[in-house]
């Protein structure tokens, strides 16, 4: 019955009628994107356009901090969003926001509210549509039904949601035509300690830009026009996912319950022919990703890019970096719309880092940058980087962040799922290094060595090649020159510098980039205070320092943070020795990443910058702690049963088979041979997992007395992990020589080309 049903979902995967979206045109053409872009959103245009100009202006004052949201503005704001989106069909709002479980959560609420008027001693009741400041501003979820990591007790409930005015609000189609007015949101207990992404983001994006200021106000000229009067973080996030049929998903009970295949082994073919990165995508997922693109259109978010990737049925889409606020609310965004989108093609998509094993997992890179209110991003090197010091010192800072608490960036990537990744000679490893490439190290050693920089030396004196590292001849009369990066890509470092941009790539795919980005903005803000000390010490008394000082701290910091760079490959065994000789932290399992959180320096200088609490950073190392141990009860749990009413009976039955007609071929006088040796090796497999999934119930039944929540996720991690992975081990021998038609799991090449 299960493989005739693997049968009939293959079946109709290959005969369903393909999904018509009415794409929206204009001269007989579809419209262009840029035309859509953004009308679903309550921009600054809009609230300029509806709003009383003292009320708007009013607003972008609260936005720069010069000015404290009122009852007037609040009033006012809420009344013309309320009509610009009930204009568009909106019957509900909701505050949107980030509990602290790598998803978003919203409640959501009618605008509708019954007026009563009292006439001849008779209540008359009114509907009408009402929403008030007091709604926009602020909601009141149950904050004891989120991760709190015991900084609320059970009976402690209340929690609120505030308005994130930096962040614009939105509305997404609901059911039967209608609209929702969605608020982007922080959350925070009854006492004020975060409760979600969100908080701490804004919190360290704060104070990364009054520090960067700082740096700013003492190396650019006091007289200067183009002076920088603010400086943001800058966020593109490469996401990347699995999409394959939905029929055949809910005939597997780990995908749906994990998100990850527990069992199943590779094909013959797969990803060995490197044929699938930037393949054709096919038909119907291009469809979807097409519709997908023009749902996020409309909602401002602008995705630049889409392409197959390296394992099958893997893509990427990335955007074009933004503000990094905003950039995390459009990537959890992106993710919403991907699944809704892929749902009506009866497609699945899949987050996971990890679903399938044997082929490249997902990631999400995130590439991210600083810049000011003039759009100069801090981290362009321009033409002469050697000659550009402030490059040169936001270079640094970033450097020396990475150095002193690259351990915090390891633990902010770590979960259950990212382990199957990371490390795993298709993603970084746990060693945290940063990538600057060759030319830019032989500008940093120039620099440090105060001498001009030799080119040759960066390996950049070619042929054909102008020096600046600006324009490749291509030699071939009809190609014209192209532009090429100052820096070549490291695809094996976990921090690698990508033009003007450090590209994070060891940041899971289905986790939010808020905590990572988060503490990478800690840890840069804390290295330019230091730097700010260094350069008010050499500057004295005069207004700014001379670029001659501004080198001298330079040098100090290119000497200091030599250890955090690494030019080679980062799978190789050779680079764990050379990073243990360099004191680098080498973190393979998430317990131990965990940790790291409340290791002295990295939670003196989260505390004393004011991006956590104490409370708050104790917290989130209890709910990372825990979440791991349930992911990997849950993923036992799940493999026990599948093992117990799939695998095996599919295994017995086939051994009976081969039994009955090894039977009959000796009773009619035929050699059984054949079935005879095929019962032979299948015996032992069978009989060793039986007896490890035993071992494995029994040992989860041991694990339910264990009370430290700390002691079970190790346990889950040092036990339960080795045992599942010997498990599998032995089901996977099972599917290649269990005959087909018993067996009731869909398999990978099904599930890897029926899309």
């Amino acid at each position: 019955m299960a493989h005739q049903a693997r049968i009939n979902t293959v079946v109709e995967s290959l005969t369903k009628a393909p999904r018509n979206v009415a794409f929206p045109t204009k001269n007989g053409q579809v419209q262009p994107t840029s035309e859509i872009f953004g009308q679903n959103v309550f921009s600054r245009k809009e609230m300029a356009r509806m709003l009383p100009k003292p009320v708007y202006k009013t607003f972008v004052q609260t936005l720069k901090g010069n000015h404290t949201m009122d009852k007037v503005t609040a009033d006012a704001i809420a009344h013309a969003v309320k009509v610009w989106a009930i204009e568009r069909g909106a019957s509900h709002f909701t505050h949107w926001f980030q509990p602290l479980n790598d998803s978003t959560a919203e409640k959501h609420d009618s605008f509708l509210t019954l007026k009563s008027n009292f006439v001849d001693g008779h209540e008359e009741v009114t509907a009408i549509d009402s929403f008030s400041g007091s709604q926009l501003l602020q909601s009141e979820p149950d904050a004891s039904s989120f991760p709190s990591g015991g900084m609320r007790s059970t009976f402690e409930a209340r929690g609120y949601t505030v308005w994130d005015t930096k962040s614009p609000m939105f509305i997404q189609e609901g059911p039967h035509g209608t609209f929702i007015l969605y608020i982007p949101s922080v959350f925070i207990s009854y006492n004020g300690e975060a409760l979600d992404e969100k908080s701490v983001l804004l919190r360290s994006s704060e104070i990364l830009e009054r520090v960067a200021l700082d740096v700013l106000n003492i190396i650019e000229p006091k007289d200067s026009e183009t002076r920088s009067k603010s400086v943001h973080t800058t966020l593109g996030t490469e996401q990347e996912y699995f999409l394959i049929d939905r029929a055949l998903y809910t005939l597997r009970p780990d995908l749906k319950i994990t998100g990850r295949t527990l069992l199943g082994g590779l094909p013959p073919r797969h990803q060995q022919l490197e044929d699938h990165y930037f393949g054709k995508i096919p038909t119907r997922v291009l469809s979807a990703i097409s519709e997908c693109e023009y749902e996020l259109a409309k909602l401002g978010v602008p995705i630049k890019t889409r392409h197959n990737e390296v394992a099958p049925a893997q893509f990427e889409v990335a955007p074009i970096f933004e503000e990094a606020l905003l950039a995390v609310d459009h990537n959890l965004l992106t993710m919403d719309v991907l699944h809704r989108v892929a749902h009506r093609h009866k497609l699945k998509v899949l987050f996971h880092e990890k679903p399938f094993r044997g082929v490249n997992g997902s990631g999400k890179h995130c590439n991210w940058s600083m810049s000011t209110d003039n759009g100069e991003n801090l981290l362009d090197p321009t033409a002469n980087p050697e000659k550009n010091t402030r490059f040169l010192l936001f270079l640094v800072a970033t450097l020396k962040g990475v150095y002193d608490h690259g351990d915090l960036l390891r633990a902010g990537v770590a979960s259950a799922s990212n382990d199957h990744r990371l490390g795993a000679h298709e993603a970084p490893p746990g060693i945290i290094s940063a990538f600057l490439g060759s030319q830019l190290t032989e500008v940093l050693d120039a620099v440090e060595q105060n001498r001009p920089v030799n080119y040759a030396t960066a390996g950049l004196e070619l042929k054909h090649v102008r020096v600046k590292g600006t324009v490749l001849d291509l030699k071939v009369a009809n190609l014209p020159p192209i532009a090429r990066d100052l820096t070549d890509r490291n695809r094996t470092s976990p921090f690698a510098f990508t033009g003007n941009k450090f590209e994070f790539r060891a940041v899971g795919s289905k986790q939010s980039p808020s905590f990572p980005v988060t503490l990478l903005n800690s840890a840069v803000a804390k290295a330019l205070t230091e730097i700010l000390a260094d350069l008010n010490a050499i500057k004295g008394n005069k207004p700014v320092a001379s670029e001659e000082e501004q080198l001298t701290i330079i040098r100090k910091y290119i000497k200091l943070t030599k250890p955090i760079r690494f030019e080679g490959d980062n799978y190789s065994d050779e680079w764990v020795k050379e990073a243990a000789k360099r004191g680098l932290a080498n973190i393979t399992k998430s317990p131990a990443a965990f940790l790291r959180l409340l290791r002295k320096e990295n939670k003196d200088m989260l505390v004393k910058m004011g991006v956590f609490s104490e409370a708050e950073l104790t917290s989130r190392y209890h709910i990372l702690v825990e979440k791991y141990a349930k992911d990997i009860t849950i993923e036992a749990q799940t493999m026990i049963t599948m093992v117990i009413q799939q695998v095996l009976p599919a295994a017995y039955q086939y051994r009976r088979d081969l039994a009955e007609a090894a039977s009959f071929m000796k009773n009619i006088g035929v050699g059984a041979a054949p079935e005879i040796d095929l019962l032979n090796e299948l015996t032992p497999i069978v009989n060793t997992l039986q007896k490890d999934i035993t071992a494995l119930k029994y040992l989860m039944v041991d694990l339910r007395e264990v009370h430290d929540i700390v002691k079970l996720a190790d346990d889950c991690c040092e036990k339960v992990v080795p045992k599942m992975e010997a498990i599998r081990e032995l089901a996977d021998k099972l599917e290649r020589n269990v005959a087909d038609k018993l067996w009731p799991l869909p398999k990978y090449t099904e599930l890897f080309l029926n899309i």
